[in-house]
């Protein structure tokens, strides 16, 4: 009878823990964090760095229109001597009174309705009430500012002024006269004379 045989039972030893995949694992985190925090420093934060830094070129650009109005005002002076010339042009067109002295039958024909109308308006006021002949007196006031507005010759003009200022005088004083209602013929003959004075100039 022959011996039994052994058997032969493999047996498995226990499994140690796998530390070298754990530091494995570490190592690649830590690779990633450094890697990742490598980015962030070199790509991420410079664009928020510059997004930051953004309102800068905003205050470069306030500052452009500040001297945007510093070249308004240099076109300013160019215009200055153009008005210049314009009044040098002016006393050039009021130039040609001096010529316009008329001969003496031109100023007769000129002044010589007024004054006729003058003598009639003087005889209707000596014939009116006071309110109505001071009123005809404002009419003859407007006619002697009419004839002072004629440019008398040469050869009469101080004559004309002084007669024409003596008239004009005599008729403030007639008016006054008739506007306090009380008697007026001296000043009316007053007036007369000063308009007889004033025709005898251009007569």
């Amino acid at each position: 009878m022959s011996e039994p045989q052994p058997e032969y039972v493999w047996a498995y030893p226990d499994e140690k823990p796998r530390r070298g995949r754990v530091w494995l694992i570490v190592i690649l985190v830590v690779a990633a964090v450094a890697i990742a925090a490598t980015v962030f420093w070199l790509f991420i934060r410079p664009s928020l760095s510059g997004a930051a830094e953004t309102p800068t070129p905003t205050a470069s650009s306030s500052t452009s229109p500040s001297s945007t109005p510093s070249v308004t005002p240099t076109p300013s002076p160019t215009p200055t001597p153009s008005p210049s010339t314009v009044p040098s042009s002016e006393p050039t067109a009021t130039a040609p009174p001096p010529p316009s002295a008329p001969d003496i039958s031109d100023f007769r024909e000129k002044v010589t309705p007024v004054l006729s109308d003058a003598q009639r308006g003087l005889q209707i006021a000596g014939e009116s009430d006071p309110q109505e002949a001071a009123q005809n007196v404002g009419f003859l006031q407007e006619d002697a500012g009419r004839l002072s507005d004629f440019v008398a010759p040469n050869s009469i003009s101080a004559q004309w002024s002084s007669s024409l200022e003596d008239y004009s005088r005599s008729l403030q004083t007639l008016r006054s006269a008739y506007e306090r209602g009380g008697s007026a013929n001296s000043e009316l003959s007053a007036a007369s004379r000063a308009l007889a004075a004033l025709k005898n100039v251009v007569s």
